[in-house]
């Protein structure tokens, strides 16, 4: 059976109908395509939008732990200024302590240096009376000596008158002599004592001068100590000039420039060495020239040596032995300087300078001196 004859008229119909349904399904793919588009990008826009959110939520989790950190900071910051500020109070509080201490110090400062200007003044005024004491009984016993040395040439002349005694003769057993010099007097004065002459004198004695002997000395005359005649020097002439042109100086003494020099050699305190030159007929050694300096420093204990010059009296004003005035010295540099405790003697150095020390040091040298004799 023959399948149905179609109309050429109806062909155009059809493929119009097939065009239009093709058109139709474009479109429909068209649109399809264009809803995935808007799709794939509204979940591109919810992913964007999600990430955005997740990093906000980070972001606000990170800011909140950052505000938590520096309000931490903050609160230990305002305690540390806290603490800052409590102990700068204590340091201010300890600075005014410090402060009123150091008031206290310099007021006990004060009060100490007042009371030792008034220790030194009392010191002072205590060693000016002694002084003053030792002084007058000093120039008491040189007037004494004097009256017995006047009295002991005049006897001595009034013998070599008198028939029956031979001049020379060695006087009477109770005539006194004149007692040693203490350690502070001048040892000049006992320098025309005799050989001859007696060698103690009793407390107390008393010489009568016989009623034949022409003689204007007073009868009697009081000794008020016992004292010897130091044996170690060589007597004097009574007719010498000493220090003129004689140069004869007695045993174990050197002689230069008409003085002689005695050069000690036991450990001894300034007042000792002052005491052992009196008993020599001497005193401690004064010096006033260059040439004396350098033959005192070429004999002179290198350990040291006491001279004859001292401030006791007044300090910084030097005095020598002889009493004259201070016109050469040798001062090591920086002296003298009144160190320590008290310098008030002077000592030659081994290198032959000066130096002011402590008059209670023992030094191993002293020097004394005494006008050679003919």
């Amino acid at each position: 059976m023959n399948p149905p004859s179609q109309d050429p008229a109806e062909f155009p119909k059809f493929s119009r109908r097939r065009r239009c349904c093709g058109q139709r399904m474009q479109l429909a793919l068209l649109g399809l395509a264009t809803v995935l588009l808007w799709a794939g990008l509204l979940t591109l826009l919810l992913f964007w939008h999600w990430d955005t959110v997740q990093n906000l939520r980070q972001l606000e989790v990170t800011a909140a732990r950052n505000v938590s950190r520096v309000s931490k900071d903050l609160e230990r910051h305002n305690g540390d200024q806290m603490a800052q500020k409590s102990q700068a109070a204590r340091v201010s509080q300890n600075m005014e302590e410090i402060r009123a201490e150091q008031e206290r110090m310099k007021a006990q400062d004060s009060e100490l240096s007042r009371n030792l200007d008034g220790l030194r003044l009392d010191l002072s005024n205590l060693k000016s009376l002694n002084l003053n004491e030792r002084h007058t009984a000093l120039r008491s016993l040189e007037r004494l000596q004097q009256e017995v040395l006047k009295l002991w040439i005049e006897l001595h002349t009034s013998n070599a008158r008198t028939p029956g005694v031979t001049p020379g003769e060695t006087l009477p057993p109770i005539l006194p002599i004149i007692p040693t010099v203490p350690a502070m007097a001048p040892a000049t004065t006992l320098t025309t004592v005799p050989a001859t002459a007696p060698t103690t004198v009793p407390v107390t004695a008393t010489t009568t001068v016989p009623a034949t002997t022409p003689t204007t000395a007073p009868a009697t005359v009081p000794t008020t100590a016992s004292a010897t005649v130091p044996t170690t020097a060589a007597p004097l002439s009574l007719s010498s000039t000493p220090g003129s042109t004689c140069n004869t100086c007695p045993e174990k003494w050197v002689s230069f420039q008409r003085k002689c020099y005695y050069f000690g050699a036991e450990p001894k305190r300034w007042i000792q060495a002052r005491f052992a030159c009196s008993k020599l007929q001497g005193q401690l050694v004064s010096i006033h020239s260059q040439e004396e300096q350098d033959f005192l420093a070429r004999h002179a204990n290198r350990k040291g040596t006491w001279i004859g010059l001292r401030d006791l009296d007044r300090e910084g004003e030097f005095i020598w032995m002889d009493k004259e005035p201070l016109n050469y010295s040798n001062w090591r540099l920086g002296e003298p300087n009144n160190g320590g405790q008290g310098e008030d003697c002077v000592m030659m150095q081994g290198s032959g300078q000066w130096n002011d020390a402590f008059c209670g040091s023992r030094l191993d040298g002293w020097v004394c001196d005494r006008l050679a004799t003919c």
